[in-house]
């Protein structure tokens, strides 16, 4: 088996993992490795080079990750082998499908970036370097920096994992208006470490520079161990006079920031719409507790509140909002305790009763602020299953007297879904990642819409003299945050007005400024921090962004003029969005080219687990035999291939399934299978098997019968028939491969009582929170049962399938019949 060298380098606003695993140590030196920041006005331009060198005296393969903020998009990457540079090139998405799928064999992976965390995506690319040579990559990307909670944040993972003879982290800041903070933090911070950080700051400008010696990198003097294992982060602010905001230009381009402070506060009137159906049982119920306990006592004495709790009834803790006094925070603190889990998902009818609440609700502040936030971490399952239906339901009845947030916990939830209601409702959505820190993830985002101080807030410029102008119409402004808007001055104007309208607590608001546009244009020139025309390309990042965000929420007419005119963009100003990809080239020899895809939040999705009636397919795509039942479960998966579907997952025998539907056949193509111990990973396609494990990988065809066992792990292919993954106490995983009539897998599990009650996943719940209901007081034929799963109940009827475990394509099985939805 091929040994292999992994180097890992991630990069979050300049977030940096390098790793390296090899049997000879060092074989892959990195030898230099630089981050450069140029943050201009918010607007940050990233370039990552590192320099590795391959010191063995045989070819080693080296993989280059890059961990980048969702927010960011990649401009540029090229790879430099020997003096021969091999660019990448941005090209409208379709027709760099078309390319890669001719340039490559087929089968080969096509996404270079995917999405890793609530922040991050990464980018990796792989390439051979022969011995004695050198590879330097470089990646360079491009993100408008947005302020939260007054701070704007570089975060940077630093993580080499070896000792690197040229380290160096560089970050100038140049803000015309002042830095009025500036704060470094780090969690792995030494007083040798600390030896190597400068940091340089005058009235508009910051320069801070890390860069360590490899002695200081050192954990001691005996050990080539690293100590760079942590949290680097840059923190700052702006000044902020009180006027209407700060006007920058650059070559007849301009941006606007509006930060008002230190305005009064509007009173709230919010109504919490929680999710307890049954999904929510065990750790998030207890989460969301731990979170709106927290957030009750952060509500101010003259807010309104109310909670409405939803399974597949709605209830409403009171039948009006309370004042947010002791007494009835106290009261709301106990109700909070009580909230347990359990039944399906009526979405449609919670949030038509919380926008009923508060069209009734009486005695609330003249000048407040309304909003319902949704808190769900599943898809409608009881009332109004329709998406469509509801989303038009809740915007019919909102109207745009309210602005409606929605919270997605976890990825069974279509975020897609919560997305458009969110921002046809003048809100946001946010996905809350399923880990140890949810709630305090569901904390932070109350504080950040905890503090309204304006509201139908109007940017205006003259119509005559200013085109292409960035969204200036907004419907709240929260404390800590900023409004930008940017655009082009089209007359040669010598002055440009800006007036702004907007409603406080107190009074209604009218804010003029002229900015001098000679002047303004003075500011920039001959700066070294300034990185080419930044207001032009932080206009198009804006529009771009703005445009997709529209598209969103728009009528399927105007979403394809919108993505248009975002896509000639993308395409102008060589930005990676998800209407562009980027071809990654390589030298000849060597896997041709990859893609560059920029993922989206809904590409994070898990299939939605929701029966519906559907189709009786021949072939079941999927065969259950429930745990301690003599029944068997035909699963049939509809709508539009998934990117990955999130099948099954047991923590406790640390073992993950994931699978994808074809592209023409509403089948399986491809399945993963993943264990923990020992550390193997078995990929399996209509074309071929490949096991990892240690960095190498073994190729298995499906023409011929063979064996491997890995550490207890034992895998068997039976040709052109099966594969078996088969570990001590824990469920075997078996694949068949159906080749008539076009070609699928199939998949299902023996020994199921060997998973654990921890299993989870679409087809992982089935294992532990499934069971046929006994009671049967309706009357049902004999063909019709009521199957519940993860404490939603649903309709099953028996059919006989085709069943692809046996030789002959004619052996029907008796199946309880389900169609699950994505």
């Amino acid at each position: 088996m091929e040994e292999r060298t992994l180097l890992t380098l991630m990069v979050f606003s300049s977030l940096i993992v390098l790793t390296e695993t090899i049997g000879q140590k060092h074989a892959i030196e990195i030898y230099s490795l630089r981050v450069d920041c140029k943050v201009t006005s918010r607007f940050a331009h990233t370039v990552i080079t590192s320099k590795i060198v391959n010191r063995a005296n045989e070819s080693r393969e080296a993989t280059f990750e890059v961990e980048l903020p969702k927010t960011a998009f990649i401009t540029n990457f090229s790879m430099s082998i020997d003096g021969q540079v091999y660019p990448g090139i941005i090209k409208e998405k379709v027709s760099a499908q078309k390319e890669y799928d001719t340039a490559v064999s087929h089968g080969q992976s096509a996404g270079l970036v995917k999405i890793t965390g609530r922040k991050l995506e990464q980018f990796h690319v792989s390439i051979g370097i022969a011995a004695a040579s050198t590879v330097t990559f470089e990646l360079m990307y491009e993100e408008l920096l947005k302020r939260q909670l007054g701070k704007f944040e570089l975060l940077l993972k630093v993580q080499p994992k070896q000792l690197v003879k040229h380290f160096q982290i560089d970050v100038h800041i140049f803000e015309p208006q002042g830095i009025r903070l500036l704060e470094t933090d780090s969690t792995f911070m030494t007083n040798e470490l600390t030896e190597a950080l400068t940091k340089v700051q005058s009235e508009t400008k910051a320069h801070i520079l890390f860069k360590p010696t490899v002695d200081q990198q050192k954990i001691n003097p005996g050990l080539d161990e690293t100590l760079l294992n942590g949290d680097f982060v840059v923190r700052y602010d702006v000044k902020r006079g009180a006027t209407a905001g700060d006007i920058q230009i650059v070559n007849g381009y301009f941006v606007h920031y509006f930060a008002p402070h230190e305005m009064p506060v509007f009173p709230k009137n919010i109504i919490f719409v929680i999710d307890r159906s049954g999904s929510m049982a065990g750790r998030k119920i207890e989460q969301t507790r731990d979170a709106l306990l927290k957030i009750l006592q952060d509500l101010r004495p003259e807010d309104h509140f109310s909670f409405i709790t939803f399974s597949s009834k709605v209830a409403e803790w009171k039948s009006s909002l309370l004042q947010a006094t002791a007494e009835n925070v106290a009261s709301a603190t106990g109700f909070v305790q009580t909230l347990t889990a359990g039944g399906g998902t009526d979405i449609n009818r919670a949030l038509l009763t919380a926008v009923s609440v508060l069209d009734k609700a009486e005695r609330l502040p003249e000048r407040s602020v309304s909003m319902i936030i949704l808190l769900t971490d599943g898809q409608p399952t009881s009332g109004e299953r329709n998406v469509g239906v509801i989303q038009e339901n809740i915007q019919k009845a909102v109207n745009g007297k309210y602005a409606l947030f929605c919270l997605g916990f976890g990825f069974d939830v279509s975020y897609k879904f919560l997305e458009k209601m969110a921002l046809s409702n003048g809100g946001i959505a946010r996905r809350i990642y399923e880990n140890s820190n949810a709630d305090l993830q569901l904390q932070g985002f109350y504080q950040e819409v905890a503090t309204p101080i304006l509201m139908k807030i109007e940017m205006r410029y003259p119509e005559n003299a200013v085109e292409g102008l960035t969204k200036n119409n907004f419907k709240l402004f929260f404390e800590g945050t900023e409004i930008i808007v940017s655009g082009k001055i089209s007359n040669k104007l010598d002055l440009l007005p800006v007036e702004i309208k907007a409603q406080s607590h107190a009074s209604d608001l009218t804010l003029k400024e002229e900015a001098n546009v000679k002047e303004k244009e003075q500011v920039f020139q001959n700066q070294s921090y300034i990185f080419g025309n930044f207001i032009e390309r932080l206009w198009a990042y804006l529009t771009i962004q703005q445009l997709l965000e529209k598209s969103i929420s728009a009528q399927e007419e105007d979403q394809k003029t919108l993505e248009a005119q975002a896509l000639e963009l993308s395409l102008r100003y060589s930005f990676v969005t998800p209407l562009t990809s980027m071809v990654v080239t390589k030298p000849a020899g060597q896997q041709q080219s990859e893609l560059a895809n920029k993922p989206t939040e809904a590409d994070n999705e898990k299939p939605s687990s929701i029966p519906v009636a559907g189709r009786d397919n021949e072939y079941p795509q999927l065969l259950l035999q429930l745990p301690k039942q003599n029944e068997m479960i035909c699963l049939t998966v509809g709508g539009k291939a998934q990117p990955s579907a999130h099948l099954l997952s047991d923590p406790e025998k640390g073992l993950t399934v994931t699978g994808k539907l074809g592209d023409r056949i509403n089948h399986f193509v491809q399945f993963e299978i993943n264990y923990v111990n020992p550390p193997v990973q078995i990929h399996v396609s209509t074309d071929e098997i490949v096991l990892r494990h240690n960095n190498g990988s073994t190729r298995l065809p499906w023409m011929e019968s063979a064996t491997s066992a890995i550490q207890g792990l034992r895998v068997s292919v039976e040709k052109e028939r099966s594969i078996t993954a088969a570990l001590s106490d824990t469920a075997t995983v078996k694949i068949s491969f159906v080749k008539f009539p076009s070609g699928f897998l199939g998949l299902y599990f023996v020994d199921v009582d060997h998973f654990s009650d921890k299993v989870s996943g679409v087809l992982g719940q089935f294992y532990s929170k499934a069971q046929f209901e006994s009671n049967s007081n309706i009357n049902r034929r004999d063909d019709e049962r009521l199957l519940s799963v993860s404490g939603s109940e649903h309709r099953v009827t028996r059919q006989y399938k085709k069943d692809y475990r046996t030789e002959s394509i004619s052996d029907p099985v008796s199946c309880w019949s389900m169609d699950l939805t994505p």
